[in-house]
């Protein structure tokens, strides 16, 4: 069981097409031209992630005004991400990433320890990609309190230049 790598500002972002909460296909190239905060969370209506996407969906008239898209990736399905999305009135972007292969690529997908027992999954982090597909800034582990608006803060900061 080897950790995938995490990715390092400056780099291309690995290309991804993964369904979306209705089903449709999202790929990287389609969303070129604008910024992407791509956030990695474990499971769909567990406290931290519910708390994450809340916080997202909260800012991302804020987001949008930087000409950015926010999206959530999780092993979840399609059909739990809508029920996500639908139970706690989301706006974010919820992608179905089953096969691990997207958060594999974004070094996401690690060895995770818990009471003794140590297992693969999905390490809580995000990538802020340019509008090029670039990435500029990666945040390996993060807590959801708060993610969101740090996340902003950073892109507003890369925005202006």
């Amino acid at each position: 069981m080897a950790d995938s790598p995490i990715l390092e500002s400056g780099t291309q972002a690995p290309g991804f097409c993964l369904p979306n909460a209705e089903g449709t296909e999202v790929r990287l190239d389609d969303l070129r031209g604008q910024w992407v905060v791509l956030y990695f969370y474990p499971k769909d209506n567990t406290p931290g992630c519910t708390l994450e996407a809340k916080e997202f969906s909260k800012l991302q008239g804020q987001f949008t005004s930087l000409s950015a898209v926010i999206l959530g990736v999780s092993p979840d399905s399609v059909k739990t991400h809508r029920n996500f999305m639908t139970k706690h009135n989301l706006g974010v972007g919820l992608l179905s990433d089953a096969g691990h292969e997207t958060l594999e690529a974004f070094g996401a997908w690690r060895l995770k320890k818990n009471y003794g027992r140590e297992y693969m999954g999905v390490v809580r982090s995000t990538v802020l990609i340019d509008p090029e597909g670039i990435v500029r800034h990666v945040w390996p582990e993060v807590k959801a309190a708060g993610h969101a608006a740090v996340v902003l803060e950073r892109l507003t900061e890369l925005a202006k230049r």
